[in-house]
Formats: C-alpha cells, structure tokens, sequence
C-alpha cells in the first residue's frame, strides 16, 4: 500500500504553506452528502505531465483516467478537466460520453485539486501541493473553476487540505488522519478543536474519528481514502496491510483498533468490515499502491481496482458487492495510476445532486 514520492519541486516548497483566504460561510452551516447518495455527476482530470510521470509511464495513466472516466460514465454524467495540448488524445481515448473541459492542470488527482462539494456550494480547502512537495500553480486554481463550472458558490476557508484526507458519512461523522491534516506543511498551530470547529461549519461535521496515519512516508502524508471509508452509516472499510516489511503493516494494524471501539455522531458503534491488500501486484514497483479500499461510489455502481491477485481480487469485489447491494461492482487494471502511488477514488470528485444548504 505504497503510496507516491515525486520529486520535489523548490518551488513548491517555498509556496502554499501559509493560508490567508478567510472565511466567508456569513455564519451558515453546510453539509457534506456520503458519497453514496445521488450525484449530479463525477469531475476528473485528464493530464499525465511527463516531468512528473516519466515517458513511459504516462501513456498508460492516460490510459487508466479513460477506463475509469468511461467505466463511470456508463452509470452518471463525467466532466473532465483537459488541457489543450491533450484534447486529441483525451477524445481519442473517452469517445463521446465524456465531457471534456479545457484547463489548466498540473496533475490528476482531482480528489485533492477539486473543490468538496457541499449541499448547494464547494469548498475550496487550498490546495498546496501536498504541503508543498510538488508544484501546484495551476492545480491550485481548479477547485475555484470547478466550483464556477458547476455554477454553486465557492467557499473559501483557512484550513488547507485535501478531498482524500477526509471521509464522511453525510450524518456528521468524520475520519480523518492527523498524519495529514494536522501536519505543519498544511495547517501549522491548527489544533484538533479547530479543525473539527471549521469543519463543522463547512461540512456539517459533529465528530471527527482521528485516525494517527503516518507522515513523511508518501506525498499525501497518509491520506484516509487509502485507510478507511464509509460504506454508509455507521458502516467503515478499512484496509489492512500484511507485509510486514511495508510501513503501513503497524499503522493499519492501529486503525482497526481505533475503529473497533469508535463510536458515530450519533453515539452508534461502527461496524468494520476489512478489505485485505492483494498479496501479489502486477508491478514490482515499491511505490505501487496496491489497496481496495480506494474504490469510488457513483450513482448505481462501486468501481474498484484489481490487481492480477485472484484470491483477493475477488474477495474485495464479494465484500463489495455485499456491502452496496443494489450496485454494480465493476474492477478495472488501474497499474499505470497505482504505480504513481493513487488510486480509482484519488482522480475523482462527486458533485451531489442539487439541494440548498442548511
């Protein structure tokens, strides 16, 4: 369960790490659906920068945003950001059923770069590059242009962080990694009262199950989305790591403690259900990221990743398929995008379908 380590930008590290956008929610509390509920459709990005995936690699990421795109398709409309000199080949590869947006993108993880939706609005959490660790001039700016191409209000906010580093259950429970959020690259003398104050107003947040994550060991500084996810309330996925060698085996091994004896918003005991990592991927590759936790919801499927292991390929897709009944369960090759360390959930956001604010 790897997870990516691009080369660092100086640049990036000097920028972004202070936020000063303030707050401008006028005193309204707003909600973040679960990602199970309706969406008006899913946002991407369709951009694999050579300088950052290398010349072999990037074709076949290209390859992978297309199959996801076109797999989600199938089930709910799909915008997805371009940029100019891609568009021949983004048409080449989606075909028809795939909006296709021109912008300006530095990388593809639209989970990070995008705005959260919200009931009615999107925030935009200031994007800085992982705490600075690649550069990010133009991603920073896709959150605002998503949010305007969606036609709802942008919320701004000090707090800096990314989709992945949180999860929610739309009734006001969190988990979240302290790894990530609290880590002085992004939120530098934010404590865990002032976070769960700011997200309380802007998701509609009443608890938040901190989760250690673990830092410095991969970009995202141990995002949640590759930890633990909400299969509907008072129901969490968790991942667990068994190779030994890996750093993830302990930090797994502690979520699952933590998560066993949480309790939701609402005082419930969580139900944990365990999604183990393939014992063996298709590329030997020590970033690879070879988790099913990953997965994304969309209107009428859940699509998941496999990895060539077919013991636990089709364990998850079973855990799956009986944790969203009513739903297709769809597995694609994802090896380019998981050999940079994300995964099928990392290059998406859901836009929810329209509802106002509370």
């Amino acid at each position: 369960m790897n997870r990516r380590t691009f080369v660092q930008s100086a640049a990036a590290a000097m920028s972004g790490l202070i936020a000063g956008c303030g707050d401008d929610t006028g005193g309204r509390t707003w909600l973040m659906p679960e990602e199970g509920e309706p969406h008006a459709r899913t946002w991407m990005a369709f951009v694999a920068d050579e300088r950052i995936w290398g010349r072999d690699l990037a074709p076949r990421v290209r390859r992978d945003l297309a199959a996801i795109a076109t797999t989600i398709a199938r089930f709910e409309p799909v915008s997805m950001l371009v940029r100019a000199e891609d568009l021949e080949a983004a048409e080449k590869l989606t075909g028809p059923g795939v909006e296709l947006v021109a912008a300006e993108l530095d990388d593809l993880w639209m989970r990070d770069t995008g705005p959260v939706f919200v009931r009615g609005a999107a925030v935009d959490f200031n994007f800085n590059g992982w705490g600075g660790k690649q550069g990010h001039r133009r991603d920073a700016k896709v959150a605002g242009f998503v949010a305007g191409r969606a036609g709802v209000e942008r919320v701004r906010t000090d707090l800096v962080l990314e989709g992945g580093a949180l999860e929610v259950d739309g009734e006001g429970t969190a988990i979240i990694t302290e790894s990530c959020v609290l880590n002085g690259n992004r939120n530098r003398g934010w404590t865990k009262p002032d976070v769960e104050e700011e997200l309380g107003r802007l998701l509609g947040i009443r608890k938040v199950i901190w989760l250690p994550g673990i830092a410095g060991k991969d970009i995202t500084d141990g995002h949640t989305d590759f930890y633990a996810r909400f299969a509907g309330a008072g129901v969490v996925v968790a991942g667990l790591d068994n190779d030994p060698e890996s750093f993830d085996y302990d930090v797994t091994r502690r979520h699952l403690e933590i998560l066993k004896t949480a309790t939701d918003a609402d005082g419930r005991a969580l139900r944990v259900e365990v999604l183990e990592a393939p014992s063996t991927v298709r590329v030997p590759d020590p970033d690879f990221a070879g988790g099913y936790v990953n997965f994304y919801v969309c209107n009428g499927a859940v699509i998941g990743p496999e990895f060539g292991d077919a013991r636990a390929d089709a364990a998850a897709k079973s855990t799956l398929e009986r944790l969203f009944p009513g739903r297709t369960v769809v597995q694609i090759n994802i090896d380019g995008i998981a050999s940079g360390g994300g995964g099928i959930h990392c290059t998406t956001q859901q836009e929810p379908g329209r509802q106002q604010p509370r």
